[in-house]
């Protein structure tokens, strides 16, 4: 655990134009196609839930959720690598279905690439269950990477 953090709590605050920097800083370091700084901006305009879990001025992590009918969409959750494996993706699951509740949602929804186990597990140990499959899904290094649907029961 880094010295911040051991001073300092971390909390939520809702993702802003003016932190997109940071949110992109993180998504570069985490993931080999992230997304753009013009993919946030596109879902803070469209009324996303998107969060920051911050530990005052240090960016953990984040997530965008869609909110649907009876359910939420789970776009993108994020730990910073350097943060990783200190339980704070199951604290940003924690508020992202606390959230989901308040706004009447049943169910949580999320696509995960097949090759991303560690992601798997965390979120079967949260309740997700597979459901189905999406072919060609996601952007690989080679051609493009199937992606695993689940859902959970809120």
């Amino acid at each position: 655990m880094s010295a911040v953090l051991k001073t300092v709590e971390a909390g939520f605050e809702p993702m802003t134009e003016a932190r997109l920097d940071a949110v992109v800083a993180i998504e570069q370091r985490a993931y080999e196609h992230p997304w753009t700084w013009g993919n946030f901006a596109d879902s803070l305009r469209s009324g996303y839930q998107a969060q920051l879990l911050c530990a005052g001025d240090v960016v953990l992590g984040y997530f965008v959720a869609m909110r649907g009918v009876d359910e939420v969409h789970l776009l993108n959750i994020t730990v910073d690598p350097d943060h990783q494996g200190q339980g704070w993706g199951r604290v940003m699951l924690d508020a992202l279905a606390l959230w989901s509740r308040s706004v009447g949602a049943e169910w949580l929804w999320l696509e995960v690439r097949t090759s991303n186990l560690r992601a798997q597990r965390i979120y079967e140990s949260y309740g997700f269950r597979r459901v189905g499959e999406r072919k060609h899904y996601y952007p690989a290094r080679v051609g493009r990477e199937d992606a695993i649907v689940m859902s959970c029961k809120l």
